[in-house]
């Protein structure tokens, strides 16, 4: 299914989980945790029992994925946790604000991330590649409005950083640490 990442194969228990470990209902975002004792899940850290409990909630390991299940069992993948950006009281996932920076025609690639703000925790910063012979004229302005009229105004970005590529890992990956001390 277009979207999707799949459905847990059998013998795993894969579930949306709240901060408490609860399993969320159909639909609601969260994050995708695995039930231990599964057959393919790392047993501890090596003489880290600290870190190792870290990793957990109850018998359900934490993978750090925010995602939402359907009724047929099929996961959709928000953001990483890690990703998600706070501001003003609001959790922010980064993808549909990435995606719909990516919807314009001149715009590559984009990423999101949270930065340091006194009044709001943090606040949207964008980072666009753009085409080939794309106008940056008024384009920043162009983005940051599409955003509010297509997502939301209040996840926004506050400015967008045109930049020639943005760092990936060897997977194809961004590494949004690095655009975080850029």
């Amino acid at each position: 299914m277009a979207g999707k990442m799949g459905r847990a194969g059998p013998g795993h228990d894969v579930a949306v989980i709240d901060a408490s470990g609860d399993v969320l209902p159909t639909g609601e975002v969260g994050e995708i945790a695995v039930r231990r004792p599964d057959p393919v899940m790392f047993l501890r850290y090596w003489n880290k029992p600290e870190a190792t409990a870290e990793e957990f909630t109850g018998d359900w390991m934490r993978t750090g994925d925010l995602g939402a299940c359907d009724g047929a069992g099929y996961f959709t993948f928000a953001s990483r946790d890690d990703d998600v950006i706070t501001s003003a009281g609001y959790r922010i996932g980064p993808s549909k604000i990435e995606n719909c920076l990516c919807g314009h025609p001149d715009v590559v690639m984009a990423a999101v991330i949270g930065v340091p703000d006194a009044l709001r925790t943090e606040v949207v910063k964008g980072f666009v590649v753009l085409r080939d012979g794309a106008d940056w004229t008024g384009l920043e302005a162009a983005l940051i409005q599409r955003v509010r009229d297509k997502v939301n105004p209040h996840v926004a970005p506050r400015w967008i950083e045109r930049i020639k590529a943005l760092p990936m890992t060897a997977t194809g990956k961004i590494m949004k640490r690095e655009l975080r001390d850029h």
